[in-house]
């Protein structure tokens, strides 16, 4: 099976450098990546630039002009610049652990997307982080309980693993509280529902948006919560300005059994 990890970013480049590293430790190296750029700054992509020199997998840079936040039309680009079977979507300030990408390939299933979720760093800890280049990929959990004890940290159990399993599907028409920052799916189940939905436009609920279709369209919700965590690095909140527009366009969606976007991935086939 054929994975593509898809890492959106908007000029944030030390961020983006820990990321990259974090990917260059996976205990499975067989995946390609591509980062989705939101329209950053040459400072961007000098880092990919760096970084792929020395990857031992496939590393993409696909970019589109600055025109405010677009994400669900990079992660579009970026999903119709790979042939890859199974895709896994995540952010430039998501920092996976050493078995993020392994985990998320042993869950992988027909008929089901996969989510996981993240643990929160705080403002003073991220700036440690990136200002002394922390390898926080390599970290062991004591080192994340003793994060967690100076409140480095907002919780540490997301670190427990606990294996596949049933209780996986427990929920398995669940949206809330699913991200992009740490979501899997088959190629053909987005291509099927036409991608991220580019009319929204602005920060918020595209995620959401993009679950509640796949949903509609018959794929389920399996957890990867307990296996596959992320590090969320802080950053101060987006411009929410769009946000009521956005959630006028996902509570229609709820209303009805839509599954394609209006505007989707396939301009870019």
């Amino acid at each position: 099976m054929r994975i593509a990890v898809i890492v959106t970013t908007y000029n944030r480049p030390d961020a983006l450098a820990a990321v990259l590293a974090g990917y260059g430790a996976q205990r499975d190296a067989k995946f390609e990546l591509i980062v989705a750029d939101d329209g950053s700054t040459e400072n961007t992509r000098a880092v990919v630039a760096a970084f792929k020199l020395h990857a031992q997998f496939p590393v993409t840079h696909v970019w589109h002009e600055d025109r405010g936040f677009r994400a669900a039309a990079i992660r579009n680009r970026a999903l119709a610049a790979t042939g890859a079977e199974y895709i896994v979507f995540s952010d430039g300030d998501c920092v996976p652990a050493p078995r993020f990408v392994a985990q998320h390939q042993r869950f992988a299933e027909r008929g089901w997307f996969v989510a996981g979720n993240r643990i929160l760093l705080s403002k003073d800890f991220t700036r440690r982080v990136l200002g002394a280049a922390l390898p926080i990929h390599e970290w062991r959990i004591a080192q994340w309980l003793g994060a967690w004890l100076r409140r480095d940290i907002n919780r540490w159990l997301p670190l427990v693993t606990l294996p596949d399993g049933e209780f996986r599907k427990s929920a398995p028409q669940r949206w809330e509280g699913v991200k992009t920052c740490n979501l899997a799916a088959w190629r053909d189940d987005l291509l099927r529902v036409n991608g991220l939905d580019e009319t929204y436009e602005g920060w918020g609920l595209e995620d959401s948006d993009l679950v509640i279709r796949l949903l509609h369209a018959g794929v389920r919700h399996k957890s990867s919560r307990f296996a596959a965590p992320l590090f969320h690095l802080w950053h101060a909140e987006n411009d929410r300005s769009r946000l009521a527009e956005n959630q006028r366009r996902l509570d229609a969606i709820l209303r009805s059994d839509r599954a394609i976007a209006q505007a989707g991935v396939n301009q870019y086939l």
